[in-house]
């Protein structure tokens, strides 16, 4: 029985493909971009979260902590996450949902039960289902197995990926996968190096691959101010993506939403000084891609 780790699936979603879907997100990442605002999925493992504004120290989770991990101070529920063994008993009798084990081991079925839910939905908008990350290639027999099951049940699909992994993993789903929502972040090796913390080669790589096969491809790249916003790279990245038969490309403005998240699971946040960029500078960036051609999309 396959099962992969699971941190959230989104009902109702309108930003991840067309139409109405449903979002599954897979936990794991082989990446560590700067800017990610869903830091919950970097980490195959199930993490503890802490919502400290919704702490009303009642003490609960003291008690239920056999590990020792967590501790009063100064009326202050503290977390030692080296002791943490992540049993997830303290979440359980939090009444104020204060705290949150995310990732849960989930087998196809499961699944599928929740995406079933919404095949109407799926029916009247041309939607479907997403499966996105972290990154759902790194857990490639769940997946290959699940889009299968969507397949046969006549559902569509998308995959949000940032493309790393082998190719010989993109190539035995591509068959059971409508739309390849692929991300490209950076053209220069070393900014990618640095600001996300893998060489970009097979990145780059499978995405030619992959356009080679035909498959269906929106290329989605995060504007990131300071980062990757200069000409240089948007050129660049426009020139590949044109080169390659692709029509579509969406830009997605940086944002800090995932800010307080990093905050609840006791990691630090590089990026706190950039801003959104706003509509003019966005405006101006997608008239780079138009001029190749391509449909341009600002958001997601």
């Amino acid at each position: 029985m396959q099962v992969a780790t699971i941190f959230n699936i989104m009902r109702y979603s309108i930003h991840d493909g067309p139409g109405i879907r449903t979002t599954v997100f897979f936990k794991g990442c082989p990446l560590s971009c700067w800017w990610c605002h869903n830091p919950e999925s970097h980490n195959h493992k199930p993490e503890l979260s802490f919502f400290p504004r919704k702490c009303i120290t009642c003490g609960k989770c003291l008690s239920s902590c056999e590990a020792k991990a967590i501790t009063l101070i100064d009326k202050q529920i503290q977390i030692n996450y080296q002791l943490c063994n992540l049993c997830g008993k303290c979440a359980e009798v939090c009444p104020a949902n204060a705290l949150e084990l995310i990732g849960d081991q989930k087998t196809v079925a499961e699944v599928m039960r929740e995406i079933e839910k919404d095949l109407i939905f799926y029916d009247e908008s041309g939607g479907g289902v997403t499966f996105s990350g972290g990154e759902a290639l790194a857990q490639p027999s769940f997946l290959k197995e699940i889009l299968r099951e969507c397949k046969e049940k006549e559902i569509h699909t998308a995959i949000e990926t940032s493309g790393y992994a082998k190719f010989a993993v993109l190539e035995e789903i591509a068959e059971y996968v409508d739309l390849f929502l692929y991300d490209l972040k950076l053209i220069d090796k070393d900014k990618h190096l640095k600001y996300i913390g893998v060489d970009n080669s097979l990145i780059l790589d499978n995405l030619k691959k992959l356009a080679a096969l035909s498959a269906d491809i929106i290329v989605r790249i995060p504007i990131i101010p300071g980062i990757n916003d200069d000409e240089e790279n948007l050129k660049k990245s426009a020139e590949l993506i044109f080169s390659l038969g692709i029509k579509e490309v969406h830009l997605l403005p940086y944002h800090q939403a995932g800010v307080e998240k990093y905050k609840r699971l006791n990691l630090e946040y590089q990026l706190s000084e950039v801003d959104t960029p706003n509509e003019e500078m966005m405006q101006a960036l997608a008239n780079i891609f138009r001029t190749y051609n391509l449909k341009v999309k600002i958001g997601g």
